[in-house]
Formats: structure tokens, C-alpha cells, sequence
């Protein structure tokens, strides 16, 4: 039988195309946003119809669905919710970014997950809910969120082109919403496998809830089983069996296994039966595991091993060796340097920025860039690396990073944000896309007025490619939120991978300078 749904127009706006996805909280379907030009997008119906007397339960809707749209914002770890509303049945949904990638559920389902990957996925699910359980501003008033039903098919894993592997969590809020009918208030709604004891319950939840079903998770995620069994899937059985029987260890489910000791007291103390007992927040849950995701703790491949260091979800692919042919043959360092200036509109400070230089008809990409004199002579021999780092919601924005270093002076720093919805930001990704490579045109604080030093960076084949599809994908994006949300998150992203960048750039330095992509 033909589903009636497929090709609805939700909010003269949103038309339905296929059934992805069913459960115990709804239905979701992919549309097209005909207002965008048929970007695609996910919609959600939830198992919840909405009287028309019951204006109450609607006004709790509208909150919930702000609260959740505002926190999607806030966290690339959570799927965004980008509208919402009620339709001709009474039937509330939302509207959410569409992704594709796989549940954690099917992927757990085929393997252990390694060690690395484990604690990289494990630290995106934490700031997921770190997140939500900070709370969200509505309106004047702290909304703390908790999530009540953390289990691996609520989790989906998507490969971007930009942050490798990434971690979103489904449905914040939903749970509480389907019950806040005052006929449901005691109602117990979740996944008896994954739920806490105090849930089992219908007590009153706080954060240390979602931090018992993320233990479980945690559990499964290392072995491939469940800490708890239960002799039937009945309601009575899981309530003993959370309540009363002690978590099998990991060595009793998983013969062999090796994992450092921090890791099992870890998930262990997340499944204590009383929440007192649990770690109190995420934040301790994060130390442990960013204790562990040290580069000290990860295996560094050698120069030309190629093999990936995934312990961050912005691991650079593979650090590409560039060839001579790579270079561009025309213009001479030299001949550049007599014919630039400092512009008169930009301070005489310690700055980054990008502007393309015009030589003999030529528009070539630059990063302009003023330190003391001191710190350039420091680093004209050296190894040069980028890496660029796009997001596209809530608004598209690109992080340029730079990097010169040598051992015996370490690493400058050189970020730049681009915004791609500006006419800057959009030429100087197409002009980095086309060259394949930019100059870094060192000026002195001391001597302004000339340049004293230029260095050559080239950019990976598969960056180039990258830079193209986000400019022509961000000309089809509206932004909806300030671009500075954009940028927040990328920084914090920026300051997690930066050991990372750091410690490859130490593996491979040697005495004679390289340039380096990502």
C-alpha cells in the first residue's frame, strides 16, 4: 500500500518524498524545501496528536521545538532542527537538516570499535550532551536539556568532507515532549536496555540519567555486548535487572581485550545504580577521555606511511609530500616582494589576513601576515602546513589554518576565518582552489613598509576539490543564525586538533624546510 504521505506539502514549504526511517517516536521522511530550490531535508512526525483544546501541550511543543532548534546551533555534535510545526491532523513535526550516514547502532553491530575510534566518537557524544545539559536561553530563562532515551540507533555517524568522522546525536527533547500530556506524566517512555534505574522509576530526571544510559552504550560500543541482560524483554524483568544486578566486567564478555584501566572505571562508574555515585557531569567524563587522546597516547605514523591518526573527528586525511611540479614557475619571490606594499588601511600590528596580489595581469592568492622581526627570522627555514575546515550551518564559514615551524623554535600559528557569504571569502577559496598553492608575505613591525620575507604553500589535490564544492554548496545555503556561532565552533574544533597538527609536524620535521597539506 502506497504511503499517503509521500508528496504532502508541510507549510506550503515542505514536500514529502520517501519514508527513511520509523520507531517508537515517529516517522521520518525526506523531503525537499521548495523555498531553498529543493534542498533536501529530514521531517519527523511524532507519536503525539495535539488536541485542539489542549493549547497547553501546543505551547509546550513550540518551546520544546525552539529549545532544540536553538541547541542544534550551539553543537555540531546534536542534528540541527531548522523549523517545526503542527499539521491539518494535529500531528506535530519537525524539520531537520538531512544527513547521510549510518546509525551506531550498525556499526557496533559489525565490529568492536578500536580504541582510537572509540574515544573519538565517545568525546563527540560527551560534548553532545555536555552541551544540552548546560541548557539553552529562552526567553530570558536557562532550559537544561536532557536527552532520556541515549542509545546507539539515536546516534548517527556521517563522513564530512571537512571534519572526517562525525558524531550527531537524534532527538533532544522528544522524550520529554511525548510526555508532557498530563495523562502520560508517570508514563515510562524510553529503551528498557539503555534506561537508568531512576528512570525505570518515572522519578524526575536530571543529567546524571543520560551519563547511566551513556555508560551503557560506552560498554557496548568497546565489546560488542551488553553490560546488563535481562531474561525477557519485559518491563518487570529490565526494572531488576537495572536496579540489581551488578554490570558484567569486560573481561567476562570480551576475552582478550586489552583497555587501559581509566577506560573500564570510566564506564563503570557511569552505570552505578545510584546517580550520586555516577560521574555528576559530562565534564568529568571528558577529562578521561581527553587524558587519554593525547598524542602521547596515539601512534604517530612515520613520514610516508599514510595511515591515519583517528583520534579526533578533525584529523587531518594524509600530510602529502608536494612535488616541484606543484609550484608555480612564474613569478620570482624577489620580483613580488619590490612591488608590494603594506595597505594603508590595515594597522601596523601583529595581524593575519588574506588579499590577492596583482602581478602583470595575474590575480595570485596571499596570506599578508605582520610580525615582529624577531619571530620571522626565527622561522625562515621551515616546514609550512594547511588545513582548511569548512561548517556550513548554522552559517558557512571556512577556517584557514597555516602553520610554519621548525624543532628548535615550534610552531606559528596563522588562522584566518572566512565567511562564504561574502563576495572576500567566496574569491579567495576559488582563487586557493584554482592556483593550487598561496604565498605567505611576511612584513617586519619594525620596517612596515617592504616586505622582508616570502614562503610558498601549497594546497593537497583533495583540498582543492573540497574548497570547490563548499564554495558552489554554500551559495545554495541560507544562514540562519549570526556568523559568529559559525566561528565559535570551528575554533573550538581548531584548539582540539592543534596537538594533533603539532605532533604530526614533530614526527616529520627534519633539517631541511617541506610543505605540508592536509
Amino acid at each position: 500500500m502506497s504511503d499517503p504521505n509521500i508528496g504532502r506539502l508541510l507549510s506550503k514549504r515542505y514536500q514529502l518524498q520517501e519514508l527513511i526511517g520509523t520507531g517508537a517516536m515517529g516517522r521520518v521522511y525526506r523531503a525537499k524545501d521548495t523555498l531553498l530550490g529543493g534542498v533536501p531535508v529530514a521531517v519527523k512526525f511524532l507519536a503525539l496528536s495535539i488536541q485542539n483544546e489542549k493549547l497547553r501541550l501546543q505551547d509546550r511543543f513550540e518551546r520544546e521545538a525552539k529549545t532544540c532548534a536553538l541547541l542544534g546551533q550551539k553543537s555540531i555534535h546534536i542534528v540541527r532542527v531548522m523549523d517545526y510545526g503542527v499539521d491539518d491532523n494535529n500531528t506535530p513535526f519537525y524539520v531537520m537538516e538531512y544527513l547521510q550516514g549510518q546509525s551506531l547502532n550498525n556499526i557496533i553491530r559489525k565490529q568492536r570499535l578500536p580504541l582510537p575510534r572509540f574515544l573519538s566518537m565517545a568525546r563527540q557524544l560527551s560534548l553532545g550532551l555536555q552541551c544540552a545539559h548546560d541548557g539553552i536561553p529562552v526567553d530570558g530563562t536557562i532550559y537544561p536539556i536532557i536527552h532520556r532515551d541515549i542509545k546507539p540507533s539515536n546516534i548517527l555517524v556521517i563522513q564530512d568532507p571537512s571534519f572526517g568522522e562525525l558524531v550527531k546525536v537524534l532527538d533532544f527533547g522528544i522524550a520529554k515532549l511525548l510526555q508532557s500530556d498530563g495523562d502520560h506524566t508517570k508514563f515510562y517512555l524510553g529503551t528498557l536496555a539503555y534506561s537508568s534505574p531512576e528512570q525505570m522509576e518515572g522519578k524526575e530526571l536530571d543529567n546524571r540519567a543520560d551519563i547511566y544510559s551513556l555508560g551503557v552504550m560506552m560498554f557496548e560500543m568497546l565489546t560488542g555486548k551488553m553490560p546488563l541482560v535481562a531474561p525477557t524483554h519485559s518491563f518487570g524483568s529490565w526494572y531488576k535487572i537495572h536496579h540489581y544486578q551488578k554490570p558484567r566486567s569486560f573481561a567476562e564478555v570480551a576475552l582478550g581485550l586489552e583497555l587501559p584501566k581509566e577506560i573500564e572505571n570510566l564506564v563503570m562508574s557511569c552505570l552505578a545504580k545510584v546517580p550520586r555515585d555516577r560521574p555528576q557531569n559530562i565534564a568529568e567524563i571528558l577529562r578521561v577521555l581527553a587524558s587519554l587522546e593525547k598524542p602521547e597516547h596515539t601512534r604517530i605514523p612515520k613520514q610516508g606511511s599514510h595511515a591515519l591518526v583517528p583520534a579526533t573527528i578533525l584529523t587531518p586525511k594524509v600530510v602529502e609530500l608536494k612535488k616541484k611540479a606543484d609550484l608555480p614557475p612564474s613569478w620570482s619571490n624577489d620580483e613580488i616582494a619590490r612591488t608590494i606594499s603594506w595597505p594603508e588601511n590595515k594597522p601596523i600590528a601583529d595581524i593575519v589576513f588574506p588579499q590577492p596580489i596583482h602581478t602583470n595581469g595575474e590575480v595570485l592568492p596571499a596570506l599578508w601576515v605582520m610580525l615582529p622581526q624577531e619571530e620571522i627570522q626565527k622561522r625562515l627555514l621551515c616546514t609550512r602546513y594547511n588545513q582548511f575546515l569548512f561548517i556550513s550551518i548554522p552559517h558557512p564559514m571556512l577556517l584557514w589554518i597555516t602553520v610554519i615551524y621548525n624543532r628548535k623554535h615550534g610552531a606559528k600559528w596563522l588562522p584566518y576565518y572566512l565567511d562564504f557569504k561574502t563576495s572576500l571569502g567566496q574569491e579567495i577559496a576559488r582563487l586557493l582552489e584554482h592556483r593550487g598553492y598561496y604565498r605567505l608575505l611576511f612584513f617586519a613591525r619594525e620596517t612596515p613598509n617592504r616586505c622582508t620575507h616570502i614562503l610558498l604553500s601549497s594546497i593537497a589535490s583533495a583540498q582543492r576539490q573540497r574548497l570547490q564544492e563548499w564554495v558552489a554548496m554554500s551559495n545554495t545555503l541560507m544562514s540562519s543564525a549570526d556568523p559568529k556561532f559559525s566561528k565559535s565552533l570551528l575554533k573550538r574544533e581548531y584548539e582540539k586538533i592543534k596537538p594533533q597538527i603539532l605532533a604530526k609536524l614533530e614526527n616529520i620535521d627534519t633539517d631541511s624546510p617541506h610543505d605540508l597539506s592536509s
